[in-house]
């Protein structure tokens, strides 16, 4: 094949060669994941796509439940229909008793490595036994027809054994009753507990993992019987609930799924303002206020109510209630639905709750339904609660407290409206898109960052965003690589939890969006995994195999070095060599040239850092040689080429990848008049040698400054690396004079 010499690149040509000949230490970062990835199935495509015969379970339960303000208990009974979707039989089946977690056998606590210290606070003194007794306490486990069943608890887990198998197709009831003491969560902490208010001797009640549920059984794992530690979340089935809530009579209920029953349980004027906030899309209905709030408070009710939920296709079902809540609701218009944004806070919530909580649900279902699919449930609930974060279907629970005269700073604001956006969020990840949690933390929190960072951003002018930027990463990735594990870790291995799971991630995303694919591509992209996966359980393999199949961009390479490895960006701009063609008759026997003094690489009279100041080198542009290109010749017009390099200014640069996480090359160029130009470099440069490659531009006007990822993009480690001419770092003595 025929190749055109023209030394206007430098050898690129020989360049390209020496690359693909030296053993430059390949660790093959372009390579496709191949093997690494699930083989593709009839189940799960190559596409990413769910398989023409993908199945999953489902779970349907009729609960009767307790809640004992007295004694601070919960008592249920359920009935659950679970219907076998799946190819295989089923002799047993595995329950999920989240509750074990607070045993006091349990595995939490004894698999939590502990040290003593010289001194130590109380709070902090390992292994001082507690005198709460958590867990579920099971009474009965029966079939249909009242005969109990026989089962085994391992920890969290309880197996029930089948008289018979179910069959594909095939469904099987049975039921369960139990009890469990309710934990005190500003003491013992947890995802749902109780708040004890001193001031008014009332509870608050955010109940959650409160029932036995079904784990879930799927063609990835089987049974995903994993035990829970506290860490690792929860793998759910979908299916419809029944919950039927007994509470003080006084008490306001907030819960997953559409209240059956309003007239029964609302007061005349509270059913009226529960009606006018569905139609009410400009502010919140204020359906029971706190002045109504603080009379029960005092008045305190000994009869008791039962509210009545349906939820339809739900992976979980969670409830709030106190006496104290004030209740607010306003309508918002997703597609051609019109679902309830809500919210339930106690006084001391206000003033922070009622200006920012239900606004902050609105802005989280528009934006979220903008990037992923329309939201589908009728409500999205926040309710207060001091020291906690946790989401469940069409329920979350969340802090952010004023101080008790009002006061707030803008600190406490901002973190009280990211807990409601990123709770209320999860009701798209996992709520919806039902990734496993207890293997994959980062499927559902790392994903919801990322768009909890798009609603900040598009919503709230200068919020200060902890994660989501590709800066906030930084620190992190540039740390000791001893205490940092790749994003595709189980759950329960994390080290620095937050940075893993949520941040990086979400810098991960936003990286991908801004920088990668661009935002048109990246936002179909993403939208399509949404779709295809909605009401169903993808895998790492399905997003990242959608993500490429949806834009036609080969991602192999950031998800090796993004998700399977603990590299860090830091590229520098190692050598800049600048050029101007040199007007002159060249001997084509000889192959001559004769080039001015001066290289930008090379120290100036004074040593210090180097610049512009010496000049371009002279290059030559020699003649096409017929003896080796024939007629190859009669296609080049050498003086043609000649006259359109004639003063332009070539600039060479040598960027070195010292960070081992191979990125996209975004370079500023800062002219003499002051303009500005980027150029953007996709991250395939570098499949030739990971370690080090040159790039040759070409402009009309003398480059004064180079700047490598000027606005930040790429997590770069070291920025000070980044630029050219460079640029000489005070010594720690001299910043500290500076000082």
């Amino acid at each position: 094949m025929m190749k055109k010499l023209l030394l206007i690149v430098l050898g690129a040509t020989v360049a390209l060669i020496t690359y693909a000949q030296e053993d430059q230490g390949w660790q093959q970062k372009f390579e496709q994941l191949g093997t690494a990835l699930p083989t593709p199935n009839s189940y799960r495509t190559a596409s990413g796509a769910p398989g023409e015969n993908y199945w999953q379970q489902k779970a349907d339960y009729k609960i009767d439940v307790e809640l004992d303000d007295a004694k601070q208990t919960i008592k249920g009974s359920e009935t659950i229909t679970y219907t076998n979707n799946s190819p295989d039989k089923l002799t047993y089946l595995w329950i999920q008793l989240d509750q074990n977690v607070r045993e006091k056998e349990t595995n939490t606590i004894k698999t939590r490595p502990s040290t003593l210290q010289d001194s130590i606070p109380a709070k902090f003194f390992p292994g001082v036994p507690s005198d709460y007794d958590g867990g579920f306490k099971i009474t009965a486990v029966k079939d249909i027809n009242g005969k109990a069943l026989t089962y085994t608890i391992n920890k969290t887990m309880m197996r029930i054994d089948l008289p018979s198998a179910i069959t594909s197709g095939g469904t099987y009831t049975f039921s369960i009753d139990w009890w469990w003491n309710i934990n005190d969560r500003m003491k013992l902490g947890g995802r749902g507990g109780y708040e004890y208010f001193p001031e008014d001797d009332n509870y608050s009640y955010t109940i959650a993992q409160w029932y036995p549920r079904m784990a879930v059984y799927d063609d990835v794992n089987g049974w995903q019987n994993k035990q829970f530690l506290g860490r690792g979340e929860f793998a759910l089935t979908f299916g419809d609930f029944e919950v039927n809530i007994t509470v003080p009579s006084d008490h306001i209920i907030a819960a997953t799924g559409v209240l059956q029953n309003p007239q029964k349980v609302l007061t005349s004027q509270e059913l009226a303002r529960f009606k006018q906030a569905k139609t009410s899309f400009d502010k919140p209905v204020v359906i029971v206020t706190q002045a109504e709030a603080e009379i029960k408070e005092k008045t305190k009710s000994t009869s008791k109510s039962t509210w009545t939920y349906k939820a339809q296709n739900v992976r979980d079902f969670a409830f709030a209630s106190s006496r104290k809540y004030i209740w607010d609701a306003q309508a918002v218009k997703i597609g051609d639905k019109t679902p309830l944004a809500m919210s339930y806070y106690p006084k001391e919530g206000n003033p922070l709750w009622e200006k920012e909580s239900t606004l902050a649900v609105k802005n989280t279902l528009e934006v979220y339904s903008k990037y992923t699919i329309n939201y589908p449930y009728p409500v999205a609930i926040s309710v207060h609660g001091a020291s906690i974060g946790m989401e469940y279907p069409m329920i979350c629970f969340n802090f952010g407290r004023p101080n008790k005269d009002g006061s707030y700073t803008d600190r406490t604001k901002y973190r009280m409206i990211s807990v409601v956006i990123h709770e209320v969020g999860h009701n798209f990840f996992p709520m919806i898109i039902n990734s496993d949690e207890r293997q994959w933390t980062w499927m559902d929190e790392g994903l919801n960052t990322f768009v909890q960072y798009r609603t900040q951003v598009e919503n709230y002018e200068n919020f200060p965003s902890r994660r989501g930027p590709a800066t906030s990463m930084v620190n992190y990735m540039k740390g000791d690589k001893s205490f940092i594990r790749p994003i595709m870790t189980n759950s329960e291995q994390i080290l620095q939890f937050g940075n893993n799971a949520y941040g990086k991630p979400a810098a991960a995303m936003n990286i991908l969006r801004e920088t990668v694919m661009g935002p048109e591509l990246f936002d179909k992209a993403f939208k399509e995994y949404a779709t295809r996966w909605a009401f169903k359980s993808p895998t790492p393999a399905d997003l990242f195999r959608t993500l490429e199949d949806a834009s036609a961009v080969d991602l192999d390479w950031f998800w090796r070095g993004w998700f399977y490895s603990v590299d860090n960006v830091d590229i520098a701009v190692d050598e800049v060599k600048w050029f101007r063609l040199k007007e002159t008759t060249v001997d084509k026997e000889k192959k001559t040239k004769k080039v001015k003094k001066g290289d930008l690489n090379a120290s100036n009279e004074s040593g210090k850092a180097t610049d512009f100041s010496n000049g371009p080198k002279e290059i030559t542009v020699i003649d096409t040689d017929p003896r080796f290109y024939g007629e190859f010749q009669n296609r080049v017009d050498d003086n043609a080429i000649r006259a359109k390099l004639a003063g332009k200014n070539m600039y060479e640069i040598k960027f070195k990848n010292v960070g081992g996480l191979v990125m996209p090359l975004i370079i500023e160029f800062t002219f003499t008049d002051g303009s500005k130009q980027i150029e953007r470099i996709p991250a395939e440069i570098w499949r030739y040698n990971e370690k080090e490659v040159s790039k040759v531009f070409m402009f009309d006007k003398e480059v004064t400054n180079i700047v490598l990822d000027p606005h930040l993009e790429t997590a770069d480690t070291n920025v000070e690396d980044n630029v050219f001419p460079k640029v000489e770092s005070a010594s720690k003595v001299d910043a500290f004079k500076g000082k």
